[in-house]
């Protein structure tokens, strides 16, 4: 049996970089999107999807579930992604629309927790990005009926079968009225930088008031966590 290795003595020392008020964007949009840029520009081989984020929710019966979601779009209403409107996660937003989503950025001694409101974009909205998808992954969105319990893999990969057959490369596959996006609606963004010692920058935007524009500099006040 391979021995493990003793976790309790991981750790490396974060000294790329340091966040103060001074550094910060005047916006919430301004900030997330240089700290993305920064992500995208450190390569593949380093962050292999910068646009992914760990998207946490609550069942109604308050059970916690996890999940890597991507990102596909933000702007000053907020972060989309899209996913099966069926799925656990889906069934958990319904019964509680607040949820929290961590950018883990740990090659840049970086995260970005998120909370916030979350709602149903429109199908319009919908539409427009899933006919950006490849021809393969339309298909993917209605062969899994996302969440459900299979006893193998091969009932999906018929269905998959059946899909390519029926919708060739190159022919149009209707969007699923069970697939769609997601809309977070900010509450607080936090920025987190490591430093040395652990002695970290947290610097969160928060929301004062009904006005959630990622945009807008009057709608937010910066507070700093202790580490």
């Amino acid at each position: 049996m391979t021995e493990l290795p003793d976790v309790s003595v991981m750790r490396i020392s974060y000294d790329r970089d340091q966040l103060l008020e001074s550094d910060l964007a005047a916006t919430p949009l301004e900030q997330f999107q240089s700290w993305l840029h920064d992500a995208v520009a450190a390569g593949t081989e380093s962050i292999i999807e910068p646009n992914a984020m760990v998207l946490s929710t609550i069942s109604s019966d308050s059970v916690i579930s996890s999940r890597s979601v991507l990102l596909k779009g933000i702007d000053s209403r907020g972060l989309t992604f899209y996913t099966n409107y069926g799925s656990r996660k889906a069934d958990e937003i319904a019964a509680h629309p607040q949820v929290s989503v961590v950018f883990p950025w740990y090659p840049l001694h970086r995260q970005v927790i998120v909370q916030g409101r979350i709602t149903k974009v429109s199908r319009e909205e919908s539409l427009a990005y899933y006919q950006t998808r490849p021809h393969l992954s339309q298909l993917g969105a209605i062969a899994s009926a996302q969440s459900v319990e299979l006893d193998s893999r091969e009932p999906l990969e018929t269905r998959m079968a059946e899909l390519i057959e029926q919708y060739p490369d190159g022919t149009e596959v209707p969007m699923p009225d069970f697939w769609g996006g997601y809309l977070i609606e900010v509450d607080t963004m936090e920025f987190w930088q490591g430093r040395r010692s652990r002695l970290h920058d947290r610097l969160r935007f928060i929301a004062t008031g009904d006005d959630h524009q990622l945009d807008n500099a009057q709608a937010w006040r910066v507070q700093r966590y202790s580490p």
